[in-house]
């Protein structure tokens, strides 16, 4: 057991996160800070499936990446914006939140119709992974270009820009990782490099044929 390749990636993982260079579109993660290296190492954890115990992401990633990746790439946006999809709705394009938001993006109906959807009148082109894709594009792209971050435009989709705005000052000089966010936007982007993360290593992160690679006593020994 002490000589498998696979047993002994999957175990030193949790060490070597911290050695391994992050980055959310390009964007770095300063993992030299304590408090970053803690939040990005709880978060690939929470994402493993060691933690969800199901194969869904890898599944849905496989499903939808193809579909959107060519249109984030038409509008300029970073392929890593792809993952968020994945973390708003698991991908379900009838996803539909307590507030109102819809869709695999998430759209709440005012931003929805202000990027050119329709929503109302039995019509709701939030629930058309297309369409909603091409509007939150449009989307991510003012956002960019107002903070001229991808880290902030993220933060942004999550909160809203006046929040992400209002928390800029000379302190942390617009670095999202040293920012003071409400709890939900302070972990998105953490958030969105642990589903990147997970799913560009599903082997070290649990997921694909890891465990078919184990023998059973492995298997008992790991649990």
């Amino acid at each position: 057991m002490k000589n498998s390749p696979v047993l002994f990636n999957f175990l030193e993982f949790k060490k070597s996160t911290n050695a391994t260079p992050l980055n959310f579109a390009d964007e770095e993660l300063p993992l030299t800070n304590a408090k970053v290296n803690r939040k990005i190492r709880y978060s690939i954890w929470k994402h493993s499936h060691h933690v969800l115990k199901t194969d869904d992401l890898q599944t849905k990633a496989e499903k939808w990446f193809p579909v959107i990746e060519p249109i984030l790439k038409i509008y300029g946006i970073p392929e890593d914006f792809k993952y968020i999809p994945l973390l708003e709705s698991g991908f379900e394009r009838q996803a539909r939140s307590p507030r109102g938001a819809a869709g695999i993006w998430q759209f709440m109906p005012g931003t929805a119709r202000e990027y050119g959807l329709k929503v109302g009148h039995g019509k709701d082109d939030r629930l058309n992974a297309r369409k909603s894709t091409i509007a939150a594009c449009k989307y991510l792209k003012e956002l960019y270009a107002q903070f001229n971050s991808w880290t902030l435009a993220a933060a942004a989709y999550n909160a809203g820009s006046p929040r992400v705005q209002k928390a800029i000052n000379r302190k942390n000089k617009g670095n999202y990782f040293y920012m003071r966010l409400n709890r939900e936007t302070s972990m998105y982007v953490y958030k969105l490099v642990a589903m990147k993360e997970v799913i560009d290593k599903p082997v070290e992160n649990g997921y694909g044929n890891m465990w078919a690679n184990l023998k059973p006593a492995q298997v008992l020994s790991l649990n």
